[in-house]
């Protein structure tokens, strides 16, 4: 029961990470856009935060941990988004490949976070010392209940506030694309932009908007891995990006649906831990298990490619440039 519950933990708490950057990528490919550029973007969102907070606590005797988490949050989401503007002037605006662009900015926020993260270790005092411990403990703060629920504390109530904060993102993200007219009008953008735009709905505005609102979210999972999963630290181990591509691979995983991206994150946070519980591994037996959601995300995809269910395919007009012009 102790090693369930602590892979269970594990689970999700890796799998909010992935959770965040997936629900980013599944509002903005919505629109039609396809965003590679989520790990990149998560980085952006992970170094914001922690400047925001570090520069705040920086000789500030009377610093409030409250105060630096909704600083970490501003900052994260402001960088996350920006992100998300960068790639949405380049591919709607100036109509470039929306997967050229999309790497490079992965490439883009990687390197500038690693950067700016070896500045503050500089500035801390050496690597490793960075800290932020009152905004971070605010962050990993869990609820308060009381012991004699035992295990049951430990597998729904040991956890920061964000862990929440995703499921809920998860759950008003589906009601919005599944229950409104600006839902509506996002996914017939996706599907059919000439016609979403004969039909007198604002093509460029949704694709700017769902892209920048989807960057902003996926930022969100950089600031957890930083501020929650690492306690306020920064480690340039190359974790925030594998996490983005896991990210990429759930939203494919969940065929575009928020409420699936929920389970199936916290499926790859188990998968990708599994190897630890497991006693007698070698080395190469743990790379195995490393990559199986990757593996499952291939068996998934050839799946639906074969059951051609109308529901679980990608938008049709995903990653193509829309042409007015052409209409």
């Amino acid at each position: 029961m102790t090693q369930f519950i602590s892979l269970f933990t594990t689970a999700v708490s890796f799998g909010t990470v992935i959770m965040f950057g997936a629900m980013g990528e599944i509002l903005t490919e919505k629109s039609g856009q396809l965003n590679l550029g989520v790990p990149g973007i998560m980085y952006l969102g992970g170094i914001a935060g922690l400047i925001g907070a570090f520069l705040y606590e920086l000789n500030n005797p009377a610093a409030n941990g409250t105060v630096g988490m909704l600083i970490a949050l501003g900052c994260a989401l402001a960088a996350a988004a920006l992100g998300g503007l960068i790639y949405a002037f380049l591919t709607i605006t100036l109509r470039a490949n929306q997967n050229v662009t999309g790497l490079t900015l992965t490439i883009f926020g990687s390197g500038l976070a690693n950067f700016f993260g070896g500045s503050l270790n500089k500035m801390a005092g050496g690597v490793g010392q960075i800290s932020v411990a009152l905004t971070s403990r605010v962050f990993c703060k869990t609820l308060t209940i009381t012991e004699p629920l035992g295990a049951v504390h430990k597998l729904f109530f040991n956890f920061g506030y964000m862990t929440y904060l995703a499921i809920a993102l998860a759950i008003l993200l589906s009601w919005v694309l599944n229950r409104t007219s600006v839902g509506l009008n996002l996914r017939a953008v996706g599907e059919n932009p000439a016609t979403a735009d004969a039909a007198g709905i604002n093509v460029t505005k949704y694709k700017y908007l769902s892209t920048c609102a989807g960057a902003a979210i996926s930022g969100l999972g950089g600031l957890y891995y930083v501020m929650d999963y690492i306690n306020g630290t920064w480690a340039n181990d190359g974790n925030i990006e594998a996490l983005g591509w896991l990210a990429v691979a759930l939203v494919i995983f969940a065929t575009w649906k928020p409420l699936r991206a929920v389970w199936g994150a916290y499926l790859f946070g188990a998968l990708c831990w599994l190897y630890n519980f497991i006693p007698g591994l070698n080395r190469s037996s743990q790379e195995i298990f490393k990559m199986l959601p990757y593996a499952v995300t291939i068996i998934v995809l050839i799946t639906v490619s074969l059951r051609h269910k109308r529901e679980d395919q990608p938008p049709q007009s995903l990653g193509l440039a829309y042409f007015r012009e052409e209409r």
